[in-house]
């Protein structure tokens, strides 16, 4: 184990999630040791239990088993193995303590290595009942619970330890791991309620725990009658977006609230790039000229901050300046690291920097992806926070006006360039305006509230949309798009490959080592499109308009596409902004800011 001091100014707790219980030393030494063993990994037999290899981690199934292909459980065909007799006096010491009121007839054990993880998600509500028991056997790990108004809660879990969800904390809030090999944790156990755990991010005396193997028992009992919680905006059998199917294409509402708005987000923007993290990243290696003129602008040894970095490809374009970048997406946060770059998993709405600590911001491709003009708002402000007086910030934006001053971008030029007279959709060659997509059909403009389909290469007709993306063959870096600042990048990389099949999965780099990346049927999954227990399904994002043996399935992000002189006043509802300039690139409304030097802090 490797332990290293971190300090912090204050010392804190926060609430458990409600429902949420956790019992330490649950199991004894023994019996961890008799359960690890009753879990053979190399059987090849049919009638064991199903087995899984998912590409970063292993997955077993007994009792039942979850079905990837449509987010549940096949309720009329149990398993030939039911669930070890090994668990049965854990499970009996369970219901006697009443964690649970009634035997569990579904288990799925998961294996992680260090540095794997889960993408947060919330358990089908229709496939399984309320309690949720998961043991977690071996190393250590913080498994990270995040409610729908970002709220979010680390929790330590100990080696042999029991986490019980139920209520809200099963029903409402997500539960995941992020993946990485050390973890922020105390260095001793804190003398506190037992309703409470330590936030890592304000604890005084943290160290960095290593982690090692990890083995979770998640057992649940499957649901025979629908769903009644008290949860129904989350509950696919009260209404919520329910896991798709190949006759499943209807899309989300406009939000009309702020809790709408983040879940509509969570769904149709975060989950997406967790799961096409390494296929997104395969096409996003080359800076934009006028990004990189406004990094190299900056003087030397200033400090910048890239907010929704992405893979990280302007982290590294200035050398001399100390930039540190953030992404709402664990899995590109990890593509970062793995490239050397200094970057960490944040909501670009509550950043972790201290105010006026930055010499200059960077938002590319970001703010467009919130769902509301109060959302937005908040973004910009946000990076205004962020910034000392007399610092300046950067904002992209796609924009409605594709084409501007009589020309068109190239989003809308690429498609007559290399089918001219053939409307059909072609490869990507831009940056982060256009996706890599082949789009499969329009279904037309806002009705009774609905977002529509976007038809890549073609003009916008709303603002506020859904923009396809399949996750197709990857393509060698520099295949697509010119290179660094606009010189053709002659890089030689091994191709980004991808399955041919419809599991999401398929998009992460095989190149990158274990554990960097997540199996994205993880990340794509359950009631509300979420993804389920230490077991996995698919989301609602992932609209398909193709068959489930169809070549690859479709994503969906939410896009508001910009107007002309939207984005200066939004900016300009900011406390001490000035619009330094304003133009068009390529499909983009882009604006220069400046904190004005009479702002102390905002």
């Amino acid at each position: 184990m490797c332990v290293c001091a971190v300090t912090c100014e204050e010392e804190a707790s926060v609430p458990l999630p409600e429902g949420l219980v956790l019992v330490e030393d649950f199991v004894s030494p023994e019996e961890e040791a008799l359960l690890l063993a009753a879990v053979d990994w190399s059987s090849t037999n049919d009638d064991v239990p199903a087995q899984k290899a998912l590409k970063h981690r292993r997955v077993k199934h007994y009792g039942f088993e979850f079905r990837y292909d449509n987010n549940n459980v096949d309720k009329d065909k149990p398993l030939p193995v039911g669930i070890p007799q090994e668990c049965l006096p854990v499970l009996e010491r369970c219901v006697k303590n009443k964690h649970v009121n009634a035997m569990p007839d579904q288990l799925t054990v998961n294996q992680y290595e260090s540095g794997q993880g889960i993408p947060p998600h919330v358990d089908t509500h229709s496939a399984f009942e309320d309690t949720i028991l998961s043991l977690s056997l071996g190393a250590q790990t913080v498994m990270e619970f995040r409610h729908p108004d970002g709220r979010l809660v680390p929790v330590v879990l100990p080696g042999r330890s029991l986490l019980v969800m139920t209520g809200e904390s099963r029903y409402l809030w997500t539960h995941g791991i992020t993946p990485r090999k050390f973890d922020v944790v105390p260095a001793c156990d804190p003398q506190s309620p037992a309703d409470v755990t330590p936030d890592p991010g304000i604890y005084s005396n943290l160290t960095l725990n290593k982690r090692g193997t990890r083995t979770s028992f998640t057992f649940r009992k499957i649901r025979h009658e629908p769903c009644r919680c008290a949860f129904p905006s989350a509950c696919d059998n009260q209404g919520a977006p329910s896991a798709p199917s190949a006759s499943s294409t209807s899309p989300p509402s406009l939000p009309c609230c702020h809790a709408d708005a983040a879940h509509l987000e969570e769904e149709y923007v975060h989950r997406v790039y967790d799961a096409i993290a390494s296929h997104f990243s395969s096409t996003r290696h080359s800076p934009w000229p006028r990004v990189c003129h406004f990094l190299n602008s900056l003087p030397p040894g200033s400090v910048l901050a890239d907010v929704g970095c992405g893979n990280g490809k302007y982290l590294g374009v200035n050398p001399e300046v100390v930039a540190v970048g953030c992404d709402r997406s664990s899995a590109l946060i990890q593509i970062c690291a793995e490239r050397g770059f200094q970057a960490f998993v944040s909501d670009a709405l509550s950043v972790p920097l201290r105010t006026a600590s930055c010499d200059a911001c960077i938002s590319i491709a970001v703010i467009h992806h919130f769902s509301t003009q109060e959302r937005r708002l908040a973004a910009v402000r946000e990076l205004m926070r962020l910034l000392r007086p007399g610092g300046r910030a950067l904002i992209y934006v796609w924009a409605f006006e594709q084409e501007y001053n009589k020309q068109k971008s190239k989003y809308l030029k690429h498609q007559n360039r290399e089918h001219p007279g053939n409307h059909s959709p072609t490869k990507n060659t831009l940056e982060d305006n256009c996706s890599p997509v082949d789009e499969v059909r329009d279904v037309g403009k806002v009705t009774d509230g609905k977002l529509s389909v976007h038809t890549n290469r073609t003009a916008f007709n709303t603002q506020d949309l859904l923009v396809p993306w399949h996750l197709k063959e990857g393509k060698r870096r520099g295949e697509e798009e010119s290179g660094e600042c606009g010189k053709k990048d002659k890089r030689k990389e091994k191709p980004r490959k991808t399955s041919g099949n419809p599991d999401p999965s398929s998009g992460f780099d095989s190149n990158m080592s274990p554990g960097s990346g997540q199996d994205a049927r993880d990340a794509t999954h359950s009631a509300n499109s979420k993804p389920s227990g230490d077991a996995t399904q698919t989301s609602t994002s992932s609209l398909k308009s193709e068959s489930e043996s169809g070549p690859a399935p479709v994503f969906h992000r939410y896009y508001h596409v910009f107007q002309q002189g939207e984005l200066e006043r939004l900016c300009c509802q900011v406390a001490g902004v000035k619009v330094r300039s304003t133009y068009h690139d390529q499909g983009n409304w882009c604006v220069i800011l400046e904190k004005d030097k009479s702002i102390n802090a905002m």
